[in-house]
């Protein structure tokens, strides 16, 4: 028996998942720990991330590691995506990090973590013709799949942090700053040429901000579990209405909506601009949710590495 410990260093949360492999190759997760550590805060156009940014999330990987060490047979795999992929002191990062917990950590790119995406999707949702969304906090990942294939992979450098940084889209929002917003992403989403061929395909969504639409929704449906979004789904009008209320008021009021988490509040219109943005452009009109994504992706790449027969 082998536990994978995998530390996933994203734009706007650090999460470690610890996956229990038995011989055969099959596995279950037996824990999971995420830190809101915001890697991405102040990187502004210069790309460069900041001191506090980094302390902070590399005191989170140092308590994870205080977690994995009490298992044993462990092999720990860290990956980094887009804020330190983008980053001009990436190496000055990834440097602290190996002194602080003894970890090369892998940086992804666009390109990889889009398909690793599209593995950890395909792996666990029974969908075939799709185009997979993941928003995270400094990129946005679309992969379109067809026949269970993936045909085209994307990464776009915005995201959650950086759109919300960028367009002043975190207290109150004008609608000057919502309309600068929403065009400078049709110009970024204008340049994937492929995407017109997606026309009225549905969406699989990853990412937190995906997350916290879905369980904002399903706490509105009065469901008791509002984590347990693998497979929910929803149509094109209740994105657009869930949006139109987050925009409505400000930050204050976003922190009182139940499902929303009040750390989360200052960056969901920017994360689910991306998402409400690609919906028009392709003329969606349904979104399924995956809990599935790049860490389910490596571990379906590592099984089949070291366990396949």
């Amino acid at each position: 028996m082998e536990n994978l410990v995998i530390l996933d260093i994203g734009s706007n949360s650090v999460r470690m998942a610890i996956n229990q492999i038995q011989a055969d190759g099959s596995y279950r997760e037996i824990k999971r720990v995420k830190s809101d550590s915001r890697l991405s805060e102040g990187m502004g156009p210069q790309k460069i991330l900041q001191k506090k940014a980094m302390d902070r999330t590399i005191d989170s990987l140092a308590d994870f590691q205080k977690i994995y060490t009490q298992y044993d047979h462990t092999t720990v795999i860290g990956i980094a995506t887009a804020a330190v992929r983008q980053a001009k002191n990436q190496a000055d990062f990834l440097a602290a990090v190996k002194k602080r917990i003894h970890i090369n950590v892998k940086v992804l790119t666009g390109h990889q973590e889009a398909y690793y995406d599209y593995l950890g999707v395909m792996n666990r949702l029974g969908i075939k013709n799709c185009l997979i969304l993941d928003i995270g906090g400094a990129s946005v990942e679309i992969v379109q799949v067809e026949n269970g294939r993936d045909v085209h992979l994307t990464s776009v450098p915005v995201g959650a942090v950086t759109l919300s940084e960028r367009y002043h889209l975190n207290d109150s929002i004008s609608g000057a700053n919502l309309f600068n917003a929403q065009f400078g992403l049709r110009k970024l989403f204008g340049r994937v040429k492929w995407l017109h061929t997606a026309h009225r395909q549905p969406l699989v969504l990853l990412g937190g901000a995906s997350r916290t639409l879905a369980r904002i929704n399903r706490r509105r449906q009065h469901m008791t579990r509002i984590d347990a979004i693998h497979g929910y789904h929803l149509s094109a009008e209740q994105v657009n209405r869930t949006f139109l209320n987050l925009l409505r008021g400000n930050l204050k009021r976003r922190q009182s909506i139940p499902g929303l988490e009040a750390d989360r509040a200052d960056i969901i219109v920017g994360g689910l601009l991306p998402l409400v943005t690609l919906m028009e452009m392709v003329d969606s009109r349904k979104m399924y949710f995956s809990e599935s994504g790049v860490r389910e992706g490596i571990i379906t790449e590592y099984l089949n590495e070291h366990y396949s027969k």
